[in-house]
């Protein structure tokens, strides 16, 4: 078809019929709406085959319509969204550019996008407000760093320090800065009293060592008494932040574990951890309503009788050795222990000093800034050094091999640290120096046998897989 069909047709829609109606009709019938209409300004319309021009075909419009037209932009390669400069506006360049920028937060040199309580981060959920804007006190979504009960969580350092001021200005509260954080490469100093923790170690290991000589069962009263003593003070700690564990449940779990274990074997164990959650989870049944916070509160109780029974009880394991196995002998069971408990203080004097003196290299900052790479490389290696000494020089009658005390090195050396970061880790999200205070030099139970809990269960089925006895 051609363009000339294009002529004075009346509506682009229109068929026969239609035009012929609005034919009869009058004028005063017809709705007063512009058309759309060329004039002969424009000319005629360009072929399909044409290259477009840019002209924006227009309604009709009058005279007083016409008068005030907003400015045409024009937009080139150099000056992308600037207005012609023969077409006068009104508004400088600035101002355009301004309506991009005017609601983006401008931060002040120094201060840190971290998310506060003031102002949380994306992810976080804020309390829903009621129709006058106030809070409900009610939340339909857990919010980072509390709990579902509605307990409050302590702010990391790194948050905390920074508030927002009554201008929406975010700056450091007052005594924070960067100056005063410690610096991600600079020695660490290891906090504590050397003469008073060296004389408290010394007698911790003439005990441990006394009730190995003595009888199995006697080292594995210390061990009960210890992972005891360990449970005690972690619920004490997490009470003191808002937390409202099942104390008795916990802490009877954790003593009777280790026993179990020395005196039915491994299958004990899931019934001690059963039962233990069955009388967590009774407490809070017979509680009044959900205030309570029974699912952080049973989860936080569940996690020493995981943490602190269930690991401590592979000491009751591996002193069955010395009761029960296929080449029986009264020192299978205490050598292993005592191997295991020398690599362990090894390993932290090693990374102490080796740390204390060279360590530039955080393991992991956020948990603990004190303990480095060049701490953890120090402690493996002393821990090295000092089982094979112990080997050679026949400090036990069932440790004497070279390449099974290597792979008791490693496994030490990898474990124990990392045992330690935990709860470092858990310090850290509590916001507490130290779990206790009982062992002095040390801090608390906890804090001094933080490295034998993870370490425990893996030594445990090495010992199964090498059977060094066997040897």
């Amino acid at each position: 078809m051609s363009d000339d069909m294009w002529g004075d047709s009346g509506s682009l829609f229109d068929g026969p019929d239609r035009r012929k109606s609005d034919d009869e009709s009058t004028s005063e019938d017809r709705p007063a709406t512009p058309t759309f209409s060329f004039d002969d300004e424009s000319g005629p319309l360009p072929h399909w085959t044409e290259a477009p021009s840019g002209g924006i075909s227009r309604a009709d419009e009058s005279a007083e319509d016409t008068e005030e037209r907003a400015p045409v932009r024009s937009f080139d390669d150099d000056d992308l969204g600037i207005l012609d400069d023969d077409v006068p506006t009104g508004r400088s360049e600035d101002d355009l550019w301004a309506t991009f920028t005017a609601e983006q937060p401008v931060w002040q040199p120094g201060d840190s996008p971290e998310p506060t309580r003031e102002s949380p981060a994306l992810g976080t959920f804020d309390e829903p407000a009621d129709s006058s804007g106030s809070s409900t006190g009610q939340q339909s979504r857990i919010v980072i760093g509390t709990d579902p009960s509605g307990m409050d969580r302590p702010m990391p350092e790194s948050q905390a320090a920074v508030r927002e001021d009554s201008g929406g200005t975010r700056r450091r509260a007052a005594g924070k800065s960067k100056a005063s954080a410690p610096r991600p490469g600079a020695p660490a100093s290891s906090g504590r009293d050397l003469p008073v923790a060296t004389a408290v170690g010394i007698l911790l290991v003439a005990i441990f060592v006394g009730t190995l000589v003595y009888r199995p069962w006697a080292a594995l009263v210390l061990v009960a008494v210890v992972l005891g003593l360990a449970a005690v003070e972690f619920y004490d700690k997490v009470t003191e932040k808002g937390y409202r564990p099942a104390v008795v449940p916990g802490i009877v779990a954790c003593v009777i574990a280790p026993i179990a274990a020395y005196w039915q074997g491994d299958g004990a164990l899931p019934l001690v951890i059963i039962f233990a959650f069955i009388a967590t989870a009774g407490t809070y049944i017979g509680a009044r309503s959900v205030d309570i916070g029974p699912l952080p509160n049973v989860s936080i109780t569940t996690l020493p009788i995981v943490w602190v029974g269930l690991a401590g009880a592979y000491a009751g394991l591996i002193l069955r050795f010395s009761t029960t196995g296929e080449v029986l002998r009264a020192d299978n069971g205490t050598d292993t222990l005592f191997m295991l408990a020398l690599a362990v203080v090894a390993n932290d004097v090693g990374a102490l000093f080796v740390g204390a003196a060279a360590g530039r290299t955080p393991l992991r900052s956020w948990i603990s800034p004190g303990k480095t790479v060049e701490g953890f490389i120090g402690g493996a290696l002393l821990t090295i050094v000092v089982l094979i000494v112990a080997g050679i020089g026949g400090w036990n009658t069932t440790w004497d091999s070279t390449g099974d005390l290597l792979l008791l090195a490693i496994v030490v050396s990898i474990f124990a640290p990392m045992g330690d970061l935990v709860e470092s880790m858990f310090k850290r999200n509590l916001g507490v120096k130290d779990f206790g205070s009982l062992v002095k030099g040390h801090g608390g139970v906890l804090d001094r046998f933080d490295g034998f809990l993870l370490t425990l269960p893996i030594v445990y089925y090495l010992t199964l897989i090498l059977k060094p006895w066997a040897g």
